[in-house]
């Protein structure tokens, strides 16, 4: 049915309460008021019974389409609220229609009803693109080549490129000027732009270098100092990117300084399995010395030991032998020393230990001698990348570390109270 033949049609109708009031006596113009309140009241009460009903008939379309073909776009153009926006520019054309008669007794009304109307469909349009944009960007984040990179700043330039589409739309609409008269004054006010939309494309570049280095994933551990950022980014946009901390405080640090300051990503220590165990304990120093052929065999008993003991004190003799050392003081020749057999003990213990990672690098090392002691580092990856799993294996060899020294006659250097502040004196610290 054209336009001419629906107004026909409709025009009786719209007339009746017009016509009904002006038979009670009713005055003209009070007349044609309340019959534009009516008339729009019961276009009000059309537009929503034809929207759910166009709704959910579109809906059910897509319900049975995803049924039958087992894709979740069309899941996603459901959860993106397709069918509403299709409905709304369904009603939004016969609310087009229907102007004439609705304002018929207000003619100068209708030019711009439909300017208001022309650009709120403007609106609906850009919005059924990017319903139809975003549920394509949902169905790649579920595929694993796209699991982790910021869709969410493609995204947000696209909206941001169709709204301006749409500006110059309403613009022209509104002004009545051709769009390159939109252009021509735009291009006037550049640098303003420009300036306003800084961090704007900024962020774009940003996101663009993060993609294409993928410096940055969505899951990603990153530490930023600067920002107070320890966490798991958890969204990554045009402008900022969101990190939860592990507190579970969100930190949001511009997209843009992601590629302009420095900051730290663990995914590289997450891939490899092993998270790494750095720390010191500071060994009194008075308390190394040499160990006695009697501490020797004391020494045997530690099981891990005795084949290192044995076979290192048969190189040891043979070397004093051939040098013609006189042992009767133990620093002539060599000799072995309750610090390299402690070392060597927790080398034996780092190696058995079911939570350390056997295929990365693991060691026990001198650090340089401090007021406070010798420092004696283990160095070695834990198995696994998970948080309490990793402060656990780190306790659990740190505790056994030290409640081992005793055993070598070795002390564990740690500060007293007056050490503790600052009043260090040459007899504590022996």
């Amino acid at each position: 049915m054209t336009e001419p033949q629906l107004l026909k049609h409709i025009s009786p109708v719209s007339r009746w309460t017009y016509n009904l009031l002006t038979k009670w006596g009713v005055d003209h113009d009070l007349a044609s008021f309340l019959n534009l309140f009516a008339l729009v009241f019961a276009l009000i009460v059309l537009v929503y019974v034809v929207h759910r009903g166009i709704r959910r008939v579109l809906r059910l379309i897509l319900i049975r389409i995803g049924k039958t073909y087992p894709l979740n776009f069309f899941r996603h153009l459901q959860n993106n609220r397709l069918p509403h926006y299709i409905a709304s520019s369904v009603v939004l054309v016969f609310v087009q229609l229907v102007l004439p008669v609705v304002l018929a007794d207000f003619p100068e009304w209708i030019k711009p009803a439909n300017i208001i109307a022309d650009c709120y469909m403007v609106f609906v349009m850009i919005w059924i693109l990017m319903t139809l944009i975003k549920a394509g960007a949902d169905d790649f984040r579920n595929k694993p080549a796209f699991r982790g990179q910021p869709i969410d700043s493609y995204l947000q330039v696209i909206r941001l490129i169709l709204f301006l589409i749409g500006a110059v739309v309403i613009y022209s609409n509104l002004t009545g000027q051709s769009i390159v008269a939109f252009f021509t004054a735009m291009g006037a006010i550049s640098a303003v732009l420009l300036l306003m939309f800084k961090d704007t494309i900024m962020g774009f570049v940003a996101s663009i270098q993060i993609t294409a280095n993928d410096t940055v994933r969505i899951g990603d551990w990153i530490t930023m100092s600067k920002f107070g950022a320890d966490g798991d980014v958890i969204e990554i946009n045009l402008t900022t990117v969101k990190v939860q901390n592990f507190d579970k405080t969100i930190t949001t640090i511009p997209t843009y300084s992601l590629i302009s300051d420095s900051f730290q990503n663990w995914r590289g220590m997450t891939k490899t399995g092993g998270r790494r165990i750095k720390r010191a304990i500071y060994i009194k120093q008075s308390s190394i010395r040499f160990i006695t052929p009697e501490e020797v065999e004391q020494m045997k008993q530690i099981q891990s030991l005795t084949s290192y003991i044995e076979h290192r004190q048969k190189d040891i003799d043979k070397s004093n032998e051939r040098s013609g050392a006189d042992k009767s003081l133990l620093v002539n020749g060599r000799n072995l020393t309750n610090a390299g057999l402690f070392r060597k003990y927790i080398d034996n213990y780092l190696s058995s230990h079911t939570g350390t990672h056997k295929n990365m690098s693991m060691m026990v090392r001198h650090l340089a001698p401090t007021p406070y002691g010798l420092p004696l580092e283990i160095y070695v990856f834990a198995g696994t990348t998970k948080w309490i799993d990793y402060e656990h294996i780190m306790a659990d060899i740190f505790d056994h570390v030290i409640s081992a020294a005793p055993y070598f006659n070795l002390q564990i250097g740690e500060l007293d109270s007056t050490q503790a502040q600052g009043r260090i004196s040459p007899e504590t610290l022996e």
